[in-house]
């Protein structure tokens, strides 16, 4: 066993996001693989975590600039007998690569995104900045873990990083079955009753947080593309928006109630809803990486229909025909496969867990540690 520092420079525990429980579900099972230490800030709870957390990282932005913090660490090191460092995303990574040299410890860096791409997307001018920054800390690291075989692509292609100095660390989820007839028929009691629906409501559902740009143009997509066709449809049929952070420029979602929209914000168990509906549906058009809830989604067994940007990360070829996509803004076939969606019947095949449960994601990560010398 290899003794390994992440540091992690924002909150993941307790883990709420997406990509908050990216880094937490990942730093627990790989935990299992090597002896993990985490530094990280100040608002993460230790005692949520299966590893030893010093949480010594100010919560104050100015975190990612100051140099005082590599005496603190290099301690950390030195005393715990640390032989390499995952620097969750790069923006710390000018940190991870003094450490790197002066300690003499192998660096990975786990993206979880292409994040100069990201910025660029949402209009920032200084993306081109992070460009070449992200591009120099992934260079010079030992070992990029790439969220998306897409990412590492990209890597490959714009940064130049070999492909044996990357390797697909997904995100996952940490059951390695589908629910049962039994669990989805309660759930799906549940819903019915709670909105006072008949049984022969096909359930529709979209979850995000809804001030994320790319979930909020998800739900305009929905509101304004899809669901004006889908109601032509003459079905008996609901979608179900949950999320928090709904802008107050889209209140007016709780006007639609009389159009087949439900907006449920916030639930205390998204689990229920993606146990009792018939299909998730992800007609999201920007953003990179993975979507987090696309993969949850499958893992319980539902039919989906997702944008090709959407379903970015995750392979049709292991979703046994339970992955319909579109092109973008293609809301007629959207809602022509939402339809043919409701009646597919074959479940999640096992070649799906294989690929997105924790335990194996975290083992093969576990691997590339393990064959980096130091």
């Amino acid at each position: 066993m290899a003794n390994v520092l992440s540091i992690v420079t924002y909150k993941i525990l307790p883990p709420k996001l997406g990509g908050q429980k990216g880094i937490a579900l990942f730093s627990q099972y790989f935990s299992k693989q090597h002896r993990l230490f985490c530094f990280t800030i100040k608002d993460n709870d230790p005692s949520l975590a299966s590893y030893k957390i010093f949480n010594l990282l100010s919560n104050h932005p100015s975190r990612y600039f100051n140099i005082f913090y590599f005496g603190m660490i290099k301690k950390i090191i030195r005393e715990n007998n640390i032989t390499h460092i995952i620097c969750e995303h790069p923006y710390y990574g000018w940190m991870a690569l003094l450490l790197k040299y002066f300690c003499k410890v192998k660096l990975i860096i786990h993206s979880h995104n292409i994040e100069a791409e990201r910025f660029k997307t949402v209009g920032k001018w200084w993306w081109k900045i992070l460009w070449h920054y992200e591009k120099f800390i992934h260079n010079k690291a030992d070992f990029t873990f790439c969220i998306t075989s897409q990412d590492r692509e990209y890597f490959y292609k714009n940064y130049k990083i070999p492909y044996e100095k990357s390797s697909v660390v997904t995100y996952g989820i940490s059951w390695n079955e589908i629910p049962t007839h039994n669990e989805k028929l309660e759930a799906r009691d549940q819903l019915l009753k709670k909105y006072s629906l008949p049984a022969s409501t096909s359930l529709f559902l979209f979850n995000g947080t809804l001030n994320y740009g790319p979930n909020l143009d998800a739900v305009k997509n929905i509101v304004e593309g899809i669901n004006p066709l889908f109601i032509k449809k003459n079905i008996p049929y609901k979608i179900i928006i949950c999320g928090k952070g709904l802008p107050g420029e889209m209140n007016e979602l709780k006007n639609y109630s009389d159009q087949n929209i439900i907006y449920a914000g916030f639930v205390d168990d998204i689990s229920i809803y993606f146990k009792g509906v018939d299909v998730f549906i992800n007609p999201v058009t920007d953003g990179g990486g993975i979507k987090t809830k696309l993969v949850e989604s499958l893992g319980y067994n539902l039919n989906v229909v997702s944008t090709l940007n959407g379903a970015i990360g995750v392979d049709e070829n292991i979703c046994n025909g339970k992955l319909l996509l579109c092109e973008e803004k293609g809301w007629q076939e959207f809602a022509d496969k939402m339809e043919i969606a409701v009646n597919i019947n074959q479940p999640v095949p096992t070649a799906f867990f294989e690929h997105f449960y924790w335990e194996n994601i975290a083992a093969k990560a576990g691997e590339v540690v393990k064959n980096l010398e130091r």
